[in-house]
Formats: C-alpha cells, sequence, structure tokens
C-alpha cells in the first residue's frame, strides 16, 4: 500500500501522532516525558514549529502543529531522533523507539482546527477505566492530566515557551478567561455525548477536510503526481531569508564584520550564531553552511552545539541570539 504524500506548504496546519514500536511505552517515567517536552521546544524553536497542541500517552503522542516554513519532515525528522537519542541512553537500549514514520493528517485550518484540538485533548479519556466514570468525575480527571496542553488552555498552568495557544483560543474569544472558559465548555462537551472524530476525514488520504478543501489540495499539489508505490511528498516554495541578510544583521548586531565571522578558524560568540541563523532561517543544511564559511559539516554541528549551550546558559547571549531573530523574522 502506498503510504500518504507528505504534502508541505508555508503555514500548512497538521495533526502528527507517533506510536512506540510494537505498541510499547515510550515514556518510563515523568523524567522521560519532561525530556520529551523539552526537545519538542529545542526542534520547534530551531524550525520556527508552532506547536497548537499536545497530548502524551503511554506508548504514543499527539501534535497539533503549524509550519509557517513549510518544513514538517525536517521537524519531525530532528525531534524525534532526538527524542530516541535521548531514551535509549538514558535506559541504556538501542534500537528503533517508533513504530514506523510518524503519521501526519493535513488540516483545514478554518473547518476542523478546533475539532481536532478537541479530540486531541480528550485523548487521557479514552483509556480503559475513564470511559466507564461519570462525566463529573471524566471532567475532573481531564483537568488533573498533567501531560496535555489542555490544563493550560483553560487557565490551570501557564503554557510557557513551548505552547503557541492564541490561535486556537481566538475562536473562543481571545487568550482571556471568557476565551479559556468557552474553550473548557467546548472540549467538556466532548465529555457529555458522543462525537464525531474529525481524523476519520483523513483516512485513506491524509487530509482533514471538506471536498473543496481536498480538492483544492489535489490541484495544487498532486496534479501531476503520477501512481506509483512510494510517492514522496511535495513541498510548495518556502520563503527563505537569504543568506546575505543573515550575515548583515548578526554583524550588525555583534560588531563584528563580514570577514572576521566567516574566517575560517574564528570560534567565537558571533560566528556560531551566524551559524545557528544560517541553519534555522536561511534554509541552509550544516553541509552547505560549511562550504560558506569553508569548513566541513561536523565542524558546524560542533559549533551549533556549543552556541546552544552558551545560549541557554548565558542571558547576554540569549538576548543577543532573540535580538537577531527579531530582526531577520521582522524582514
Amino acid at each position: 500500500m502506498a503510504r500518504p504524500l507528505r504534502i508541505q506548504y508555508e503555514n500548512a496546519y497538521y495533526h502528527v501522532t507517533c506510536r512506540g514500536n510494537a505498541r510499547q511505552g515510550i515514556f518510563v517515567n515523568d523524567q522521560d516525558r519532561s525530556a520529551f517536552l523539552d526537545l519538542l521546544n529545542r526542534s520547534r524553536q530551531i524550525y520556527q514549529v508552532q506547536v497548537l497542541a499536545y497530548v502524551l500517552m503511554r506508548n504514543h503522542f499527539h501534535l497539533v502543529v503549524k509550519t509557517p516554513l513549510g518544513n514538517l519532515q525536517e521537524f519531525m525528522r530532528h525531534f524525534n531522533i532526538s527524542y530516541t537519542s535521548h531514551f535509549n541512553r538514558r535506559h541504556k537500549r538501542v534500537g528503533h523507539l517508533y513504530q514506523g514514520r510518524y503519521k501526519a493528517f493535513l488540516i483545514d485550518a478554518d473547518s476542523y482546527l478546533q475539532e481536532v484540538t478537541r479530540y486531541l485533548h480528550l485523548n487521557p479519556m479514552r483509556v480503559k477505566g475513564k470511559a466507564d466514570l461519570v462525566v463529573k468525575e471524566r471532567k475532573r480527571d481531564l483537568e488533573r492530566y498533567s501531560w496535555s496542553s489542555y490544563v493550560d488552555y483553560v487557565g490551570r498552568r501557564k503554557g510557557g515557551s513551548l505552547l503557541a495557544s492564541e490561535e486556537i483560543l481566538g475562536y473562543f474569544g481571545g487568550n482571556a478567561s471568557r476565551g479559556r472558559r468557552n474553550y473548557r465548555k467546548f472540549v467538556e462537551e466532548g465529555l457529555e455525548g458522543e462525537i464525531e472524530s474529525p481524523l476519520q476525514k483523513g483516512r485513506g488520504h491524509g487530509i482533514i477536510g471538506d471536498e473543496g478543501f481536498v480538492e483544492g489540495v489535489r490541484d495544487r499539489f498532486l496534479k501531476r503526481v503520477r501512481a506509483s508505490r512510494e510517492v514522496p511528498g511535495f513541498k510548495g516554495i518556502i520563503r527563505r531569508t537569504v543568506p546575505a541578510k543573515i550575515l548583515g544583521v548578526v554583524c550588525k548586531e555583534t560588531g563584528f564584520s563580514g570577514e572576521e565571522l566567516q574566517k575560517k578558524g574564528e570560534r567565537g560568540i558571533g560566528r556560531g550564531l551566524l551559524m545557528e541563523m544560517l541553519y534555522r532561517y536561511g534554509g541552509l543544511n550544516q553541509r552547505e553552511i560549511g562550504e560558506m564559511l569553508g569548513v566541513d559539516y561536523s565542524s558546524v554541528s560542533v559549533a551549533r552545539k556549543r552556541f546552544q549551550l552558551l545560549s541557554e546558559g548565558d542571558k547576554k547571549v540569549l538576548e543577543l541570539m532573540e535580538r537577531v531573530q527579531n530582526k531577520i523574522s521582522q524582514g
């Protein structure tokens, strides 16, 4: 059977899920879950992805994400490798953690985004032992489930830098008490009666949307696709910031010249920052960055890791990186 297409374009919305190999657990304890969210946040920052909702279950996870740069595959590859490496290292194991590759459903945000987040947030109440509880108990347990973004949506916890809840709450009255109250009511309706899974819309073609949306996606991305056993995903034209502009912003904010930042052997903060911004915003991989700066890809990897650790431990470096990111994002 052919795999669903990986359709990618700017500002696309997806429901993403991944299950443990042979349905085995992907979390041993809460330390694993915390590490999972930390690594998700790091990958989100690197690939400029917005996480709109999430839920962590024993042997799988669900995400709702938006990809301003049209780069779901790159984001998920980086994130899944990062967490698998953490899990294997921490628990002294080797091999695959997940059962095959992740599943991703493209979402028609105008019609189904709210429903998909509700369905995702209700997952903890579908496990054995929860479905038979009375509605009042299920509402209580849903708000007590810590490893879901639902508690952030209803105001019981602050989402921090990981979660981008404003767009969803905007449908319900905004990111304030009224919006959170209305969203809670919307989700709780799913506990009071049977609701249809919006994921059923995506069965077979991987697109959660009405017929018009599905046809529009097919016309845009699939017109010239010939039937085959395995068809690669398609990617729309992505707006990337040209490397010259990134270099100019980094020079201005650090006080270094372009020649200094591109000088082979330079190991300062400015060069590490330049590499990181070229990777995040310039659409360049580590080999291409290395060619630009006269080093091999492994040197780029080492320099980026060194800079990331430095930015996490030094407030001034973090502030510098945020200034540069803001200048690049402003266009």
